[in-house]
This record gives structure tokens, C-alpha cells and sequence, in this order.
């Protein structure tokens, strides 16, 4: 069983076994004086079998590789500040924050700690939020953007999420938003030139000056030019792509 914010319980061989942070170990009893602090390199799960610590796992997240190059990307698109929300201690946030140039970071954060914040950034500007486990679904799902790394990402964040990124790559996030002007643009264009024509032809059907397949030129033709210069939307820069 998941215990959100907390860790994860199990019943193995008639023992009950505890793994998780140190809120799940002082839930049980298990005072917070008697457990190791770890290197600091990493995050620390705690093991407790049937109610009494064993042992402890410090696990490390590798940073993803493109991660300094898509913040960069993404800056030049005109996106102002970055923020990590993490359930990770304050030493990992501190260092992976330092590395890929995150302007501001909280560590140790629970789920509706996480919205909690949010709801504030939300408050000053448009945000969006990019996460993949089942503890970022409920910020996903508040963001005025939720993206979710599907390939690894769990089905929660993937159902809470407005856009999916088939591939774990942060760069992917610029690929999106590079897609989503373009084809802004050119929804834009389609409805200036449909309704431009559709005018010229309805003001010159009332001068006289306009026959019947004017107006079908105006309805069939129109919509499709329209539909051709849509599939523009389908060619993306192969830089993006890769």
C-alpha cells in the first residue's frame, strides 16, 4: 500500500514492512533521534519491520542530461522563473537546483504542499508544471499547464496532465510549445483568410459583381486551402524532433 508523502507498507512473510521517510517511521513509534541522517547526497528511505527500525537505502536521482539545455531553451522562449517542488531533503534540492540553474527550490514537500505552493505561484503568473509520479498528479491537475513525462511517468500524472511527452526528455518541452505557437499561427491565419474571402465575396454578391461559383469558391475552395496550409502544423524542425 502507497501512503502518499510518506512511503510504501507491505506485508512479506507474515511481517509487516515499513519503507519511507521519517514521517512514516515517527507514525509508528519510531523516533526521529535514532534514525541515521544519511550523506546527504541523496534520498534516504527508511526500513522498519513490524514496528522496529532495520535499516535504511539512500538512493540518488541522476539529473537528466538535457536538463540545463531545455531551461535554457525554454528561457528564450520567454519563460521569467523556474521552481523545483520536491519531496526530496533540502541537501539533494540544494544541489540539483545548483546544476541546472533552477531559480528557487522547496524541498521536503508533501502533496498538498506542493498545491499549496503552486497556488500561490498561480496567484503572481501563468504556470505550468512538469512531473511524472503519483504525487504530482494533484499539481498537474492544477496548473494552468499540466505536462507529465509519459514514458516513465505513472498513470496518475498521465490522466492528470494536459500534455503527455512521449519521450524523458525535458527538451521535449520546447518541441511542445514550439508545435503549439505554430499551430496558433496558423489557426489564426485560416480564420483571417476564410472570413476575408467569405467578405469580399458577400460584398461583391451585393454590388452585382459576384456569380455562383464565386460563392463556391468561397466555401468549398476556401476550406480547402485552409485544411492545406493546416497540415503545415505537421512539419516541425528536425533539431526539435531529435
Amino acid at each position: 500500500q502507497e501512503i502518499p508523502g510518506h512511503g510504501v507498507s507491505a506485508d512479506v512473510d507474515h511481517q509487516h514492512i515499513l519503507a519511507g521517510n521519517t514521517r512514516l517511521m515517527e507514525s509508528q513509534d519510531i523516533p526521529a533521534s535514532i534514525l541515521p541522517a544519511g550523506s546527504g547526497m541523496g534520498t534516504v528511505v527508511y526500513i522498519a519491520v513490524n514496528g522496529v527500525y532495520a535499516g535504511m537505502i539512500e538512493i540518488s536521482d541522476e539529473i537528466k542530461e538535457d536538463s540545463a539545455t531545455a531551461l535554457t531553451l525554454l528561457r528564450r522562449y520567454g519563460l521569467k522563473k523556474f521552481v523545483m517542488l520536491t519531496g526530496d531533503n533540502e541537501q539533494v534540492a540544494e544541489r540539483v537546483a545548483g546544476q541546472t540553474g533552477i531559480d528557487e527550490y522547496h524541498a521536503s514537500l508533501l502533496p498538498q504542499d506542493k498545491v499549496e505552493i503552486l497556488t500561490r505561484l498561480l496567484s503572481q503568473d501563468k504556470t505550468a508544471f512538469v512531473g511524472d509520479g503519483i504525487n504530482d498528479a494533484p499539481v498537474l491537475a492544477a496548473a494552468d499547464v499540466g505536462i507529465a513525462m509519459g514514458a516513465l511517468g505513472s498513470d496518475a500524472a498521465i490522466e492528470a496532465a494536459d500534455v503527455v511527452l512521449m519521450k524523458d526528455r525535458l527538451t521535449q518541452i520546447v518541441t511542445a510549445i514550439a508545435i503549439a505557437h505554430k499551430t496558433l499561427r496558423i489557426v489564426r491565419e485560416n480564420i483571417v483568410f476564410a472570413l476575408g474571402v467569405k467578405v469580399l465575396i458577400l460584398i461583391l454578391g451585393a454590388l452585382g459583381l459576384a456569380n455562383m461559383w464565386a460563392a463556391v469558391f468561397a466555401d468549398v475552395g476556401v476550406a480547402f486551402l485552409c485544411i492545406l496550409n493546416a497540415m503545415r502544423c505537421l512539419r516541425v524542425p528536425e533539431i526539435l524532433l531529435d
